[in-house]
């Protein structure tokens, strides 16, 4: 993919290790998002924090290689690095037990993390890094950017509130949901609406949202752009396991709407 410009990317959130039963791979939403942006062409930027542990180097060790910047990834001596514990259905579809607390439930921002920040074009950030209080509170510093923000919203039961969400809404330009995701906000913010496109619309008057894409599974995406909703039926594949696939997604959708 030729981009006319190098977009400078920023993600904050959770780095960790997905656990499956035989194996364990690199993960975290920012971090996918991440490194496929990376991929694209985008000089793009990981803020985040491990555990001063053997799984927190590996992570560390595996980013270097991907090619990704890991100044961003403090270390912490209090906290362990990320366990997400992956069980896949009989279709490929993920259930998962997050570990708390996790050493990124504990980032604490430094002079350098604000000012990469505050050149970037893009910051992409998610719903799940807020459950902790140290890393919702470096995350509301960080929002304050003029950059164009991206939230994933990325709803993992118990580990967020409406209230909470409602907030990040508010200080995004684009956001990211599955289907069953913007039904479940939108019926909590007291919308009338059953239809996908109804609570899109719903979602915009009720937020500073210019942009919005609803992600569904084999049936593909609605995207709200510039006052235009897009529409894509999806593509017949055989699916291996889903974990990863929407980051991947907004990754390739937030590179190309932003060049």
């Amino acid at each position: 993919m030729n981009l006319r410009k190098s977009l400078k990317a920023v993600a904050y959130g959770e780095v960790l290790w997905d656990v499956f039963d035989k194996e364990k791979k690199i993960g975290g939403a920012p971090l996918n998002v991440a490194l496929r942006m990376k991929t694209l062409g985008c000089d793009v930027a990981i803020i985040s924090c491990v555990g001063n542990d053997q799984d927190g180097e590996d992570i560390i060790n595996h980013v270097k290689k991907l090619g990704l910047e890991t100044e961003f990834i403090m270390k912490t001596n209090d906290y362990p690095t990320g366990l997400v514990e992956v069980t896949l259905d009989e279709t490929g579809s993920a259930s998962y037990i997050i570990n708390y607390p996790s050493a990124w439930d504990k980032i604490v921002l430094n002079d350098q993390a604000k000012n990469i920040v505050k050149e970037a074009d893009v910051l992409i950030y998610g719903s799940l890094v807020c459950r902790d209080q140290v890393s919702r509170k470096s995350l509301e510093d960080l929002l304050e950017t003029k950059a164009c923000k991206v939230f994933d919203v990325n709803l993992r039961k118990p580990h967020y509130t409406y209230e909470i969400l409602e907030k990040l809404m508010q200080s995004a330009d684009f956001i990211k949901f599955n289907d069953d995701e913007l039904l479940e906000i939108a019926s909590a913010l007291k919308s009338p609406f059953t239809t996908i496109e109804d609570n899109i619309n719903f979602i915009v008057e009720h937020t500073n949202a210019s942009g919005i894409c609803v992600t569904k599974g084999k049936h593909g995406a609605l995207l709200l752009w510039k006052g235009k909703l897009y529409e894509n039926k999806g593509y017949q594949i055989k699916v291996a396991d889903t974990v990863g696939a929407g980051d991947s997604f907004l990754a390739a959708l937030t590179t190309s709407l932003l060049t």
